[in-house]
């Protein structure tokens, strides 16, 4: 339940401001038919951090035990630094409106493509290995990544300029911190 519940809440936090929060809104204005962009998301989300949770779950069994510990304790610090760093939706990454794959295609294609290499795909990563519990970790992180995208699908601008995203930064970055200083020093 650990597991479940720390990924939950650490890719909740790292999604606020992120850019795949950012394509949510943009998905959400062109569009304008919620249901099919939340599946999208979900369906994006759970494929994307599949991957990355047996990438993590590999990267378990080929590192020994203190290797792996020094790999996660600098991962997790780095994605401290990273959540420092505000995302921005680049031209070439937003969705067209006239696509031939629909809302849900385009949606799953854009999430997908968008998640690669993200902090939350990063994040997942580390978890799986930190955790070594591939579901768990995989369904928190999804659960995080829709508790932190379908309200901006539903209520939009007005939810996005009401939370302060800066602060939510600097939370997400101290515990990854924490969690970081926590695999170094061997805690848990």
């Amino acid at each position: 339940m650990e597991a479940f519940l720390i990924s939950t809440g650490i890719v909740a936090l790292a999604e606020m401001g992120d850019k795949t929060q950012l394509l949510s809104l943009v998905l959400a204005a062109r569009f304008r038919k919620p249901w099919p962009i939340v599946l999208g998301i979900f369906v994006a989300t759970l494929a994307n951090h599949a991957l990355a949770g047996a990438v993590g779950s590999w990267v378990t069994r080929m590192l020994g035990p203190d290797v792996l510990r020094w790999v996660l304790g600098a991962s997790f610090i780095a994605m401290a630094v990273w959540m420092l760093i505000p995302d921005k939706l680049d031209e070439d990454e937003q969705p067209s409106t006239t696509s031939k794959l629909g809302v849900f295609g385009t949606t799953l294609v854009a999430f997908f493509l968008a998640e690669m290499g993200d902090k939350t795909q990063i994040a997942t990563v580390a978890l799986a290995a930190q955790y070594q519990q591939w579901a768990a970790v995989v369904a928190g992180t999804t659960l995080g990544m829709m508790l932190a995208n379908a309200p901006v699908v539903w209520f939009g601008d007005r939810l996005v300029k009401k939370v302060p995203i800066r602060v939510v930064h600097v939370v997400s970055a101290v515990i990854f911190l924490l969690l970081g200083l926590a695999a170094l020093l061997g805690w848990g």
